[in-house]
C-alpha cells in the first residue's frame, strides 16, 4: 500500500497521518519522490553499534532496547494498551520478560506463594535482593491472612516462611505483635501502630524498587526523564520566571529579560521622609512600608496590580524600622527604632497591643509561625516572647541580638535566628537550647529567611550577599556581588518563581537582581534618586517588585510594556492614624 511492497519488513514501512504527510510534502519539491529512506533521516535512527547493543540519537548514547522499552511503558501508562502491544510485537522487544509479567500478575491477584516461587526464575542473581523481595511478598500474605481472620495460617507463614529468611529482625518483631493484638479488642479497635496490609498495586510498586530496573522498568520512567530534561533547561535559564505550563517539549526552553520586573509602573509618595523597610503580605494582596517619618503605611494591591494607600499607622515616637505580616495577613507588627513593638489590625488600621520593656528599647520583632506569639529583640541583647495580649512568657538573655539586628523564627517554630555578634548569626533551638552559628569574616547588616526555611540570605558590610544553607549542617552555597554598600543598612530578598532570584537595594540608587543558582547578575534597575534601603518581591505575582528609598518614594516594578502610573498620597488625614495605645 502507498507504494510500499507488502513483502517488506515492518521496519521499512513508512506510516504517516494525512496531516503529517501534507505538512511534509509542502517542504519537499514536487518532482522529488517521497521515499522512506529520506524521511527516516528526520527521525531517531540507529547510527552505530557498541558491541551487540544498537544505539540511537546524534551522540550514540541512547540504547535502542532501553528506549523502546521506555516508550512501551509510557504507552501502557497512558492507557494505549493495543499500541503498546503492537510496539512490543513489531520491535521484538518486550517491556518485561514473561517471568516478570507473571510475577506482576500474581502480585496483583494476591497469589503470594506463586509470586515467591516465580522470584527464583526472573533472572535475579543478587541473593540479598531476592530475600528482600520475598520478605515483602510474604509480609503482605501474612497481613492479608490476618485481615481475613485466618490467624493460624498467618502464624504458620510467619514461622515457616518469613522467619527463616533471617532478615529485617525489627520488622519481624512488629509482625509478631500483630498476632498478640489480633483479633481487635472488644471496642473494635486494634493497636493503631501495628502494620496493616497494603493495596496490591502499592506492593508491586515497592517490589519494583527492590528489583534491578533492567528486570522491571520503573513506572513512568520516560515521563521522569522528560521532566528531568525540562527541569534542567529551566534551571539553566537565568530569566525563567513564568509558570512551568508555558514550557513545551517541541523546542528547547529559553526565556528573555522581559520575564524580569524591570520597568517602574508606579511611584508611591505617601511618606514624608526616608522609607527604610517594606514587605509584601504572604498572599500578595498588601504591601506595608516603614519610614523615618515615624509612620507605617498599609498599601492595598488591586486585582489589576495597582497599589493604593489603605491605612497610615501613627503612634510611634521615633522612626519605624520594621513591618512584619502575621501568617494570616490579618495583622502586622511595627517596630520603632529603639522604641517599642506595636500590633495593628489590617482591616481597621487600629493599634491592638504594645509590647515593650521598661527602659529597654526594642530593636527587632517577629511572629511565631502560628501567629499566636510575638517575639522582640532588645538593646540589652535579650529576646522576649509574648502572647497576643501582651503577657511576657519567656526571655532568652545573654548575647542573643545586637543594636542593629533582624529576628526570624523558623517555620516549625523551633529555632530563633538573630544577629548575636557583629559577624555572627545565632540559630537557637528553643527546646534544647543548642546553638549553631553562621560565622562571617565581615560585619553583618541584615538577613532574610527563605520561604522553605532552609536558606538564609546574609547582607554584609563589604558589599557582598551570602546564601547559607541552614538545613542540617550550616554551609555557604553562593555569593552575590555588584551592588554598593558602605554606610547604610541595605536589605536583600528572595523572589520570583520558586524564589529563583535574589534582589537587593544599593547605595548607588539602583536595584540589583541575580539568578539565585548561577549567581549571574541578570538586571540592574535605575530610577530612584537616593539609597535603596529595602526590596520586596510579591510572593504571588512573580512579576511585581517593590523598592524603598531615601528619596522618600516607593517604586513598584513590573514587566516591560506596561504603563507607568504615579500615585501621590499626602498626609491629609484621609486615612486615619490610630495609635491610641
Amino acid at each position: 500500500m502507498g507504494g510500499v511492497e507488502d513483502g517488506q519488513p515492518p521496519s521499512k514501512r513508512l506510516r504517516l497521518s494525512s496531516a503529517a504527510s501534507s505538512s511534509l510534502s509542502s517542504d519537499l519539491r514536487a518532482e522529488e519522490p517521497i521515499v522512506a529512506g529520506s524521511l527516516r533521516d528526520l527521525m531517531a535512527r540507529p547510527i552505530e553499534c557498541q558491541g551487540e547493543e544498537e544505539v540511537i540519537g546524534s551522540r550514540g548514547v541512547i540504547k535502542k532496547l532501553e528506549f523502546v522499552r521506555l516508550i512501551a511503558g509510557a504507552l501502557y501508562a497512558l492507557g494505549y494498551e493495543r499500541t503498546g502491544v503492537s510496539l512490543e510485537e513489531e520491535s521484538g522487544i518486550p517491556l518485561h520478560s514473561a517471568a516478570v509479567n507473571l510475577l506482576m500478575q500474581h502480585v496483583l491477584d494476591g497469589r503470594w506463594d506463586e509470586s515467591a516461587s516465580v522470584l527464583q526464575s526472573i533472572g535475579l542473581e543478587d541473593e540479598t535482593a531476592i530475600k528482600s523481595a520475598k520478605f515483602l511478598i510474604l509480609e503482605q500474605k501474612f497481613l492479608e491472612l490476618l485481615a481475613d481472620g485466618k490467624t493460624m495460617d498467618a502464624l504458620k507463614t510467619l514461622r515457616t516462611e518469613i522467619s527463616p529468611l533471617r532478615i529485617k529482625t525489627s520488622r519481624l518483631h512488629e509482625l509478631s505483635s500483630c498476632i498478640l493484638y489480633h483479633p481487635p479488642s472488644e471496642n473494635g479497635f486494634a493497636h493503631k501502630d501495628l502494620p496493616k496490609a497494603k493495596l496490591r498495586p502499592e506492593v508491586l510498586h515497592e517490589l519494583q524498587k527492590l528489583l534491578p530496573p533492567s528486570l522491571m522498568v520503573p513506572a513512568r520512567r520516560l515521563e521522569h526523564l522528560v521532566e528531568q530534561a525540562l527541569n534542567l533547561q529551566r534551571g539553566t535559564c537565568i530569566y525563567h520566571n513564568s509558570s512551568d505550563w508555558e514550557m513545551s517539549l517541541y523546542a528547547d526552553h529559553h526565556c528573555g529579560r522581559d520575564n524580569i520586573p524591570s520597568r517602574t509602573l508606579q511611584i508611591l509618595e505617601g511618606h514624608q521622609d526616608e522609607v527604610w523597610f517594606l514587605q509584601f503580605s504572604h498572599k500578595g494582596k498588601y504591601l506595608a512600608s516603614a519610614s523615618n517619618d515615624r509612620s507605617a503605611i498599609i498599601w492595598e494591591v488591586s486585582l489589576n496590580g495597582e497599589v493604593s494607600l489603605k491605612h497610615r499607622l501613627c503612634g510611634h515616637q521615633r522612626a519605624v524600622s520594621q513591618v512584619l505580616w502575621s501568617p494570616d495577613d490579618q495583622q502586622i507588627l511595627t517596630c520603632g527604632a529603639e522604641e517599642m513593638v506595636r500590633r495593628w489590625d489590617v482591616l481597621s488600621g487600629e493599634c491592638l497591643q504594645v509590647y515593650e520593656k521598661a527602659g529597654i528599647p526594642a530593636v527587632s520583632c517577629a511572629w511565631s509561625p502560628d501567629g499566636e506569639f510575638v517575639f522582640a529583640g532588645f538593646s540589652d541583647k535579650s529576646i522576649g516572647m509574648w502572647d497576643l495580649n501582651g503577657k511576657e512568657l519567656e526571655c532568652w538573655k545573654g548575647q542573643r541580638t545586637l543594636k542593629i539586628s533582624d529576628l526570624e523564627i523558623t517555620r516549625d517554630g523551633k529555632h530563633i535566628i538573630s544577629i548575636c555578634r557583629e559577624a555572627a548569626i545565632l540559630l537557637l533551638d528553643r527546646e534544647t537550647k543548642l546553638e549553631k552559628f553562621i560565622e562571617e569574616d565581615q560585619a553583618i547588616t541584615s538577613f532574610s529567611l527563605s520561604n522553605d526555611g532552609k536558606f538564609l540570605l546574609v547582607d554584609l558590610l563589604n558589599q557582598e550577599i551570602h546564601l547559607w544553607n541552614i538545613d542540617g549542617d550550616v554551609k555557604l552555597v553562593a555569593r552575590y556581588k555588584g551592588h554598593k554598600r558602605s554606610r547604610f543598612v541595605v536589605r536583600s530578598c528572595f523572589g520570583g518563581l520558586e524564589q529563583s532570584f535574589i534582589a537587593s537595594g544599593s547605595e548607588d540608587s539602583q536595584v540589583f537582581i541575580w539568578h539565585r543558582s548561577s549567581g549571574k547578575l541578570v538586571e540592574t534597575l535605575p530610577g530612584h534618586s537616593g539609597v535603596i534601603n529595602c526590596v520586596s518581591w510579591n510572593p504571588v505575582d512573580h512579576h511585581m517588585l517593590a523598592t524603598a528609598s531615601d528619596d522618600r518614594t516607593i517604586r513598584i516594578w513590573g514587566l516591560n510594556g506596561a504603563n507607568m502610573k504615579r500615585r501621590v498620597y499626602q498626609s491629609n488625614g484621609t486615612h486615619q492614624c490610630n495609635g491610641k495605645l
